[in-house]
């Protein structure tokens, strides 16, 4: 008695809808062995679609035929077993080695070592026919993502921070999700500041939001356009019709971070010193070194790697002193603080009208845009234009929605919303001495890179610059009475 083994496929709804079920399939095989007097060895039955790469339970069947001899396969059709000339040469040679006879039900057609030339024929053509089904397949999901990506539509499931839900109209749309789309936002504003780590972010993230992202999420994350209006298939970039959580200034600078990150070398990585790698010798430019003393004092001086010269030798508390009264030269009284905000606000109220109505020029320009490209599409498809016309003017469309999207970006980040933030960073400021002394050695760090830039040693006095808005608010200080008192050694340069 022969072995048999039954395989049963189905990769679309509409071959369920067909009658070609796998349970019809399993029924139909069996009655069929049971007639031919076949013993049935296995069964394998999946919905694994063969326009995959690998097909995993295909290559499991392969397996057991090769470990047996004189199998018969039963299989509904040609198009369930193989869709490729590739897979013909594999089975073909069992065939020939008396290994394998495959039974094709509804083709009536028997392949075994013996066939004649006009049933291998018929084999041929039901696997070329087979094939040409796939490949029309292919092109017809190739030409209706590039329809997608043309229209500003997304072809697949949404990144993170969005959600695919239906329109009103019933059409498939990408929105924004409420929680997520905070947290990317709250991920890009964290980076940009200079003063977050990706392990800082990971860990604001578990405390804020009780969330464990893996660095190469985050990563991810930030260096994807989709969340600026630009969306990335197959390394080409195309505009988006969805809602952009962030503003392309703030992904492009969030990209010069992380490109200026890449270049740096860690060496010190991970020692336990609080301003290692923050502090350069103003003589020679050279990094200032931490170094213990009696197993006990940390002491910072210059790594003199371009040649001897006479450094200062500072311990790491006084370092710490040095930073904290700058911290402490920026407070302003809280009043204070709330009236500039005030008064910013009400100085540029004519100047937010008038962005209101740029904006919505801006985008009825953008619209008139959109509506072309679709007017050309439908040209394009119906054949009134070339292919070559019609990216011609697409692209040149992009490029005008591109540079109005630019100007949308800038106005929506107005002066109206630069100045209630502005209360915020004034109260930061105030309360930021006592922050600093208070804070772990990491967020004393996150601090100093948010704060400050080019910190040099010169002849044991601290000398540095302020990153902005900070250096206005000094500014600001130092031209009133508000100043609580300095150290005289923080003389910042800039």
């Amino acid at each position: 008695m022969k072995k048999a083994i039954i395989l049963a496929r189905v990769s679309t709804e509409d071959q369920i809808n067909e009658g070609l079920s796998i349970p019809a399939q399993l029924e139909k095989a069996r009655l069929y062995a049971q007639k031919k007097g076949f013993e049935i060895l296995s069964e394998y039955q999946f919905d694994e679609s063969s326009l995959k790469d690998h097909r995993i339970k295909f290559n499991e069947v392969i397996e057991e035929i090769k470990k047996s001899n004189d199998i018969v396969l039963i299989v509904e059709t040609i198009d369930r077993l193989q869709r490729s000339f590739k897979e013909s040469v594999l089975l073909d040679d069992f065939r020939k080695q008396g290994k394998l006879e495959i039974h094709f039900l509804r083709e009536n057609l028997v392949i075994h070592k013996d066939s004649n030339s006009s049933e291998i024929q018929r084999w041929d053509l039901g696997v070329f026919l087979a094939k040409s089904y796939v490949l029309q397949i292919s092109d017809n999901v190739k030409r209706s993502i590039e329809h997608k990506l043309h229209n500003g539509e997304w072809p697949g499931k949404a990144p993170y921070g969005y959600i695919n839900k239906p329109r009103e109209d019933g059409r498939n749309w990408i929105y924004p999700e409420s929680l997520q789309s905070k947290i990317v936002k709250q991920i890009f504003e964290w980076y940009s500041t200079k003063a977050y780590s990706i392990d800082l972010i990971r860990q604001e993230l578990k405390d804020s939001f009780s969330l464990s992202f893996h660095k190469s999420k985050i990563d991810r994350i930030m260096n994807n356009p989709f969340y600026y209006g630009e969306m990335k298939y197959n390394e080409k970039i195309y505009p988006h019709k969805y809602t952009p959580i962030i503003s392309r200034d703030l992904f492009s600078k969030v990209q010069e971070i992380k490109r200026q990150h890449n270049k740096k070398h860690f060496k010190y990585a991970g020692l336990p010193y609080l301003y290692r790698g923050i502090i350069r010798c103003s003589h020679c430019g050279c990094m200032f070194t931490p170094e213990k003393k009696k197993g006990k004092y940390v002491y910072y001086h210059c790594t003199e790697y371009f040649g001897k010269h006479k450094t200062s030798w500072i311990r790491e508390e006084e370092l710490t002193k040095k930073f904290a009264q700058i911290f402490k030269g920026l407070q302003i009284p809280k009043e204070i603080a709330e009236g500039i905000a005030k008064t910013l606000r009400e100085s540029h109220q004519g100047k937010i009208e008038y962005h209101n109505s740029l904006l919505s020029d801006f985008q009825k320009e953008n619209k008139k845009y959109e509506k072309r490209i679709e007017n050309m599409y439908e040209d394009y498809l119906d054949g009134r234009i070339t292919q070559n016309m019609y990216d011609k003017k697409y692209q040149e469309y992009r490029v005008k929605q591109e540079g109005i999207n630019r100007k949308i970006s800038n106005l929506k980040k107005s002066d109206h919303e630069y100045y209630i933030t502005a209360s915020y960073i004034l109260s930061l400021a105030n309360r930021a001495y006592d922050l600093f002394l208070s804070s772990e050695p990491m967020i004393k760090r996150q601090l100093l890179k948010l704060v400050l830039q080019n910190c040099e040693i010169e002849n044991g006095s601290l000398r540095y610059n302020l990153n902005y808005p900070f250096s206005s608010i000094f500014d600001c200080v130092e031209r009133s009475a508000w100043l609580l008192g300095r150290d005289s050694n923080p003389q910042p340069s800039g």
